[in-house]
Formats: C-alpha cells, structure tokens, sequence
C-alpha cells in the first residue's frame, strides 16, 4: 500500500460505502477496528443525520474510517420522460398502498451542508461518487488533514479527479454493485463500462496518485490479483453487506444466496442512475423504460422500494448486489476482514512463489 493509505488501515481491506443503510455505524467501526477501513455513506442522509452518525463511529472505534459524499447532479432530466415513467409506476403505488414521491425532491443531497461539517469536524478520510469536486474544495480537506479520494471509472476521470487535487481514486469496474459512480450519466454508454481488472491497468498507466480498487471482490486471492495489477488497496461492499453489524434489510442479505435471485444487471429503474442489482420483478418490468433522470426516479421510487420492504416483499426491492454476490459469507465483520487478509496473503505467497520458479 501507499504510505498514506498504510496510515489509515493495517490491512488493503476498504469496506464500501453503501448508501441507503447497509454502511451503518456498527459496520464501519468493526471493520475499522479490525484493521481495514470502514466507511460511513452520506448519500441520501441529512447533514445533521450525518454528523450523529459520524459521533457514533468515534464513541464505538478510535481507528480511521471515511465518509463518502454523493455530488450534485445537473438539472438535466426530461420533465415528460419522468412524467410517463411516473403513470407506468402508478400500478406499484397501488399495489403497495403507497403514494410515488415528488420527484422534484432536491438534486444536491445536501452537499453544500454536508461539506461544511466534515470541514469543521474532520474525518480521516472522505470519498466522492457522481463527480469530482472543485480543487478549492479538495484543497480546503487537505489543509484540514483529511485524505481525499475520488470514485472513477475511466483513465479520463481519474486524471481529471488528479488535476483536481485528489489524494487517490477508487477505481470502480462494471462488476461492482450498487450505482456506477460515472462523472457524467450517458445513457448511450450504459453497459459499456471496462471490467476492473482492464481498467486498473489503464488507470495505473494514467496518473501517478494510488489506486483503490473495486467491482466484484469477494475473496482475498481477488485482492492479491487487484494489488498486483497495480492497486493499492481494495475496496469491497457486497462482501460486508450480509454481515451482522450491516444495516441492510434482511430480506436483501438473504437475497445475496437465495437460488431465486440468479443474476445482476445494471439498470435504471429505481433511480434514474445506472446501479447494478439482483434482477427481480421490478427490475424486469421496469428497467426497460426506466428513463436517464437521477435522483428524480430515485425519489418517486423511494417509498415504493420502502413499502415493498415492510411488505416483506423482496421483488419490489432494490437489491443491489456486485457480480460475485454468491460468494457473500455471513460472516462478523471483524473475522470477514481478518480471512479475507489471510486469504490475500496466502494468495500474494503464491503469485511470488510462482513468479520464482
């Protein structure tokens, strides 16, 4: 690892952000705590939620961990396109008893507030996905002590996240679950993003600043292979959700293994964005015409994916998942870090081994 991410965590071992409630407190503190680098997602939180979260960890671990941030969208979403996907969801709404949320909801997640108490308060380390931020912005955490790391997935936005100022990038592949952390929402792109193993090699080959690899990492010998190809760490999410100390619904932990739930793809039809998760009946009639506008659709889809989880109805759900989500191992997040540490050094002795012979 880098000097500065060896000072951060003992092990290569990051544990994602996952917004939407898996990354919860008792999650990242366990997995700081046994020597990876846990980290609390912001996405979709208040600022004060936030920063009650951000006491929790301290009170629960003196170890480093992270905050990630999701940045501001630009106002591009078409108003009609949104408008037809809400009457095709009003069959949900009734099906749920719940009404579609107002997609008008607020673009910037509360960014601007969000800054202001890591910059006040800081935190060992904080992410961005959706964007890169301003250099002045970037500039402002380094002069408070805080390291920085920016979410690509192409050589153009890590050299872009490097000119910018970033301490490192988190170098997403298609594999992994959850939304693709894309600077700029193509929709003529969806689908075509590199797989991890690729785009490490071109990202390494692109900027000078360390790497955090992530996309379908579930074993220590995936870790091995990431740090060979050039990664300075790993980064690791649907490993951590089935965990005990997540804050995943049951219902999606179960789901990880459930020989119902065969396959991911990526899609739009909960948030506008696109996100890779188990294919379920939602997904399957709504992705197709799920239209290119986050975080509108993510709104009007909220208290739909809510109700369906008080349902106790997992085909209503979004049940992100990366690509090795049968791997997942139900396991105390602190023993999870400390195989998976095991697994990767016993990996590492044997590429050098076989590098040897």
């Amino acid at each position: 690892m880098s000097s500065a991410l060896t000072d951060l965590c003992r092990y290569p071992i990051v544990q994602a952000p996952m917004a939407g409630g898996a990354s919860c407190p008792r999650l990242v503190a366990a997995v700081s705590d046994a020597g990876g680098l846990g980290f609390l997602a912001a996405g979709y939180k208040t600022a004060d939620g936030v920063y009650e979260e951000v006491k929790q960890v301290r009170g629960l671990t003196a170890r480093p961990f992270g905050v990630n941030l999701f940045m501001p969208q630009p106002g591009q979403a078409d108003a009609a396109a949104v408008d037809v996907y809400r009457h095709q969801l009003a069959g949900e709404a009734g099906w749920y008893d719940t009404p579609l949320g107002d997609p008008d909801a607020g673009r910037d997640d509360g960014y601007e507030a969000k800054l202001a108490i890591l910059l006040e308060d800081p935190v060992p380390v904080v992410s961005f996905t959706f964007g890169c931020p301003a250099p002045e912005t970037l500039d402002a955490f380094s002069r408070a002590g805080t390291f920085t790391v920016v979410t690509v997935t192409s050589p153009e936005e890590a050299q872009a996240a490097q000119r910018a100022g970033a301490d490192a990038v988190c170098v997403q592949g298609i594999e992994a679950g959850g939304h693709q952390g894309t600077h700029r929402d193509d929709p003529e792109a969806d689908g075509s993003g590199s797989g991890l193993l690729a785009l490490i090699t071109q990202v390494r080959e692109a900027v000078h600043i360390p790497l955090i690899a992530a996309g379908g990492l579930m074993r220590g010998s995936q870790i091995a292979a990431v740090l060979a190809a050039g990664a300075s760490a790993a980064q690791l999410g649907t490993a951590f959700l089935v965990c005990p100390e997540s804050g995943a619904h049951a219902l999606h932990k179960q789901a990880m293994t459930n020989p119902l739930f065969t396959r991911t793809e990526l899609t739009r039809a909960f948030s506008g964005r696109p996100a890779r998760g188990l294919v379920n009946r939602f997904m399957r009639e709504h992705g197709p015409y799920a239209p290119a506008a986050y975080p509108e659709v993510h709104h009007l889809t909220s208290g739909l994916r809510k109700a369906a989880a008080a349902a106790g109805d997992p085909q209503g759900m979004a049940l992100w998942a990366g690509q090795g989500h049968r791997l997942a191992r139900e396991l105390p997040a602190g023993q999870l870090v400390e195989v998976l540490h095991a697994e990767t050094r016993s990996a590492a002795a044997a590429l050098a081994l076989g590098g040897s012979s």
